[in-house]
Formats: C-alpha cells, structure tokens, sequence
C-alpha cells in the first residue's frame, strides 16, 4: 500500500491518476529545486508527470533538464507516496503517485527550457521551509532526518 501524505481524497470528487517522478538533488549541503512563477509562485522538487509509455527514470531525466537545465546521474529511488490535489495547470483532480528520487547533478546545460521555471540551489535547513508541497515537507523531514551530507 502506497501512504497518503497531505489531504484525504474528497467525498465525490473523481481523481484522475497521475504516476509522476521527482528528485531530490543535492550537492553538498545545497539542494537543487525549481522555482515556478505560475499559477501560483512556488518552490518544487524538479520533475513531473510520466507520459503514457515513457519509464519512470526517463520521465525523471526529461522534468529535471525542463525545469533546471541539469542532467543527472546516480538515480536511486527513495520512496513513493500519494496525495489528491487539484492542479490548475490541467484544470483536473488528481490522485498523484509521487516516485521520489535522489540523483546526483551532472552538469548544467543552460536554462530551464520550461517557461516559467527558473533553478534555485538552497541549503538543506532551507528546503523544507520554502517548498511549496505540504506533502514534500513531511517526505522531506523524514528523509533530511537520516541524511549525511
């Protein structure tokens, strides 16, 4: 079974599912995220939603170099949870599967080549105050509670 983390799914409402990858990135003790200036300004996890046929680790690869301009290497999956969130963007319900990743930053390719998404390396102490996902805080507490820069 998958943990839910942040809301319960509202009595009614249909969810459409939607598997997404997302990474951890980080670089001593900095931590490599987006910022995404609409609908809302806010600071993500780099990464997104698998298209239909593609694997999670290609989808994860595609969504950081968009939203950073990075490439990554040494994935490892660290966990997966779900929540039930709105998303303006698509003007849907979704239940999200969220596949949570650790990868190492290779090497900067340019900008992000997603509109509206700018890279932002914060120190760990600051990550978890300034991401914008509720659900991200408490994966984040759990895992920065065992990591060793």
């Amino acid at each position: 079974m998958i943990p839910r983390l942040g809301e319960a799914a509202r009595r009614g409402q249909k969810y459409r599912m939607r598997p997404g990858a997302y990474a951890l990135l980080c670089r001593g003790d900095q931590v490599l995220l987006t910022h995404q200036a609409a609908p809302v300004p806010e600071f993500q996890l780099p990464g997104g939603g698998i298209d239909p046929g593609e694997s999670a680790i290609a989808a994860l690869h595609r969504e950081v170099r968009e939203e950073t301009g990075w490439g990554i290497a040494e994935i490892r999956r660290i966990g997966t949870y779900r929540r039930f969130v709105y998303m303006p963007d698509y003007d849907m319900w979704a239940e999200k599967i969220c596949h949570i990743h650790t990868a190492r930053p290779t090497i900067c390719y340019g900008q992000p080549s997603e509109a509206g998404h700018q890279a932002v390396w914060q120190p760990i102490g600051n990550t978890i105050e300034i991401i914008s996902s509720k659900a991200d805080k408490v994966f984040l507490e759990r895992f920065f509670g065992t990591f060793k820069a």
